[in-house]
């Protein structure tokens, strides 16, 4: 008899977790509580609920979370314009420690002794989960199915689901397993079936959000940002909630054909692998930080955050968004947007974001009575330029006379 009495369970409805949950109440003998996080991933919830009532589960938390989401986790994440290995912008990542954290609520709220998910044993998923349950309720019990039960593939969970008549969407034509996708506000990913090799494009079917750079509109749309200390507050002169504003950006950007990225990437846990993201309002949201940053911002505090923003965005991709060492760093990137304030304008045009204009009234550092190549009235004496480049050449001109 398993003395876990009661288990908080990451539900999604689909596949892997419904599998899980009837699993949970053969293998363990206990009560299990689901939650579904709304995090905007653009599904009806409502059939998640309808799937747990049919397995007897009591407690069922459906839980909209998109404004906390953008707000606490992505908006954070932006101003240290955090990308992974150059490329990816931590769609599926940033989404983990905010479900972590509500299943930990709803487990105190329940009586709860264990939380469980549906990352596999091979994914950086499991860390990201976990890590965040650890953090935030040391002694929490944590269930793992995929590192404990014999379904080691997506054929044999097809095949347990119709053995325990779980209904399953999306099923491949030719009976082979659907795409591993995760969805929310900021991204969709897909992992698996042809994916699998890094050699072969991925077909034009399996997008969801975005059109091909190639169909998109032959004519620019042009739109307004507006930042306030690092966060965008108003498209095109309408103030938005950072829900809104994130939403209304993947619709624009996905009717441009921009975001879209086939990405090999190293796992934590050791392995390489290729997905495929659409990120279509991040990859926006991030040209745009980037060029309001580039008027508002020191030269030096600029340069600090680009050297820390790898560490951060590392931080993230490996589930340590609640550790001591990413509140520090959070503390410092923070700081430094104080000043990030004004407008940026951007130009959308097949699958390409062009910044066109940026200003800050209250905050710019440029001073185009400086910058300017025509007169500057004194503004600037040039000849003072000889003797910083004498000084900053003196260690050179020495090593220069060694090596003679």
């Amino acid at each position: 008899m398993s003395d876990i009495k009661k288990v908080v369970l990451a539900y999604s409805g689909g596949l892997d977790t419904s599998v899980i949950l009837q699993w949970l109440q053969d293998t363990y003998q206990c009560e299990v509580v689901t939650f579904t996080a709304d995090i905007g991933q653009g599904e009806e919830l409502e059939p998640a609920r309808l799937k747990a009532e049919k397995f007897g589960i009591k407690q069922i938390y459906i839980d909209d979370l998109r404004e906390e989401f953008v707000r606490d986790f992505v908006f954070p994440m932006f101003r240290a314009n955090a990308v992974y290995e150059g490329e990816y912008l931590l769609g599926t990542s940033i989404a983990r420690p905010l479900i972590a954290k509500r299943q930990i609520e709803i487990a105190r709220a329940t009586g709860a002794d264990a939380v469980s998910h549906g990352a596999t044993g091979k994914g950086n998923d499991q860390v990201r989960f976990e890590l965040g349950y650890y953090a935030l309720e040391p002694g929490i019990k944590v269930i793992a199915p995929w590192r404990e039960w014999d379904l080691t593939s997506r054929e044999k969970l097809l095949a347990y689901a119709e053995a325990h008549g779980i209904s399953v969407e999306m099923k491949h034509k030719a009976g082979g397993s659907p795409y591993s996708m995760d969805a929310n506000l900021l991204h969709i990913s897909y992992e698996g079936k042809i994916l699998e090799d890094p050699a072969r494009e991925p077909e034009e079917e399996m997008w969801r959000w975005s059109v091909a750079p190639e169909v998109a509109p032959d004519r620019a749309e042009y739109l307004d940002l507006e930042f306030e200390r690092g966060d965008v507050v108003a498209l095109n002169s309408q103030r938005m909630t950072p829900a809104m504003v994130l939403t209304e950006l993947n619709r624009l950007g996905g009717a441009h054909g921009i975001g879209r990225l086939d990405l090999v990437e190293n796992r934590y846990v050791g392995m390489k692998s290729r997905g495929c993201y659409e990120t279509p309002g991040g990859t926006i949201l991030l040209k745009a930080h980037r060029a309001m940053e580039s008027i508002t911002l020191d030269r030096e505090v600029a340069h600090l955050k680009d050297d820390l923003m790898p560490r951060y965005a590392s931080l993230i991709y490996t589930g340590y968004w609640w550790s001591p060492e990413r509140r520090a760093l959070q503390t410092l990137i923070d700081d430094t947007q104080t000043p990030v304030n004004g407008w940026v304008r951007l130009k959308l045009y097949k699958g390409n974001v062009i910044v066109v204009g940026r200003d800050s009234r209250t905050d710019s550092l440029f001073d185009a009575n400086i910058s300017t190549f025509e007169d500057d009235g004194g503004a600037y004496q040039q000849a003072d330029a000889a003797g910083f480049i004498r000084l900053n050449a003196l260690r050179l001109r020495i090593a220069a006379r060694l090596q003679r």
